[in-house]
């Protein structure tokens, strides 16, 4: 018995609304068409922002991590609060997060917005500057799949019980990672991005200030690096904005010097330093620093993991005009 036209009809719509639509389903070529010199333009302007703040490379990598983890990659992280809400840039762990970030997405976006209007989102940009500054930095290559849609939402509380703290036991750093998808191996991998950048003196002053009542320090830092790391932070309560290189070796080059401190007791984190502790992670430590090619593969293959945690897609999210806001608040 043939069907009518229209119930056919009926049927086949019914059926192609339950697929995903082309324009949600991540790939590297998805803006050839629609945007085609969008990462020309990315990358020369992060090209030049990167010799004139040798820190965002950093800064783009804590951010994109930042973000990813909380909620999946939907730029969340880079709206800012207004009068009615308060966004995920105001819970405490971000707010030391690097303005040099924040910056070059902004410049970013607005050429691409002069471009090619409300096609590039935020949160493709974030992903792919990452991946680039990593690159520029002596890291590996991965892949950065494109397509991602932009959250209508940010909450700090999320942020905030999502995010790793430098002072949790590795228990529930690696519990925190598992719920996520993540493994030991991965979570060490990705904490290698600590090769690059600086923390400010006040997530680590409880290791070198009255660690206790037998010492000044902890011990598990190499007593000249405990020593370095008190006169440096003498005024960290006067002036927040006092930092340590997290590599205190290689500060502004991708590589695996990080796990090499870790074992030599210069872990600039308690966090950094538990790795070395756990049997769970133990051993990627050692073995990254032992073999810097065994690093940025695993380092690789767990950003290209990262960069598709949780994307939003059309039916949740948008390409947002401004980094910095929702399109509904734009008036």
């Amino acid at each position: 018995m043939a069907f009518p036209n229209s119930l056919f009809l009926l049927i086949l719509f019914s059926l192609l609304s339950l697929l995903p639509s082309t324009q949600s389903r991540l790939s590297v070529d998805y803006y050839n068409k629609t945007c085609p010199q969008y990462h020309n333009i990315m990358q020369r302007i992060i090209a030049d922002k990167q010799i004139s703040a040798p820190t965002t490379a950093a800064a783009i990598l804590r951010v994109f991590f930042h973000d990813c983890i909380v909620n999946g990659c939907d730029a969340s992280i880079l709206i800012a609060s207004n009068a009615f809400n308060k966004s995920e840039l105001d819970s405490d762990s971000n707010l030391s997060l690097a303005g040099d970030a924040f910056d070059l997405i902004t410049r970013v976006k607005t050429a691409l917005e002069l471009q090619c209007p409300g096609v590039v989102s935020c949160s493709d940009i974030l992903a792919l500057s990452a991946r680039d500054l990593v690159i520029m930095v002596g890291g590996p290559f991965y892949e950065v799949l494109m397509g991602r849609k932009d959250s209508k939402v940010s909450d700090p509380s999320i942020a905030e019980s999502n995010l790793p703290k430098p002072t949790m036991p590795m228990s529930k750093l690696l519990s925190l990672f598992s719920t996520k998808g993540f493994s030991a191996e991965e979570m060490v991998a990705l904490v290698g991005a600590h090769t690059i950048g600086f923390s400010h003196c006040k997530e680590f002053a409880n290791r070198i200030f009255n660690f206790s009542k037998t010492s000044e320090y902890d011990p598990a830092y190499n007593p000249a690096f405990a020593q370095g790391l008190r006169k440096l932070c003498a005024n960290y309560t006067k002036d927040p904005e006092m930092s340590a290189f997290n590599d205190v070796f290689t500060p502004g080059k991708f590589d695996n010097m990080y796990y090499k401190n870790l074992q030599r007791g210069l872990g600039l984190l308690l966090s950094d330093q538990a790795m070395l502790m756990d049997n769970k992670t133990r051993p990627f430590v050692d073995l990254f620093a032992a073999n810097q090619t065994a690093f940025f593969y695993s380092f690789a293959r767990s950003m290209e993991k990262l960069s598709v945690y949780k994307t939003k897609t059309d039916k949740d999210g948008e390409v947002r005009r401004r980094c910095d806001q929702i399109n509904t608040l734009q008036i």
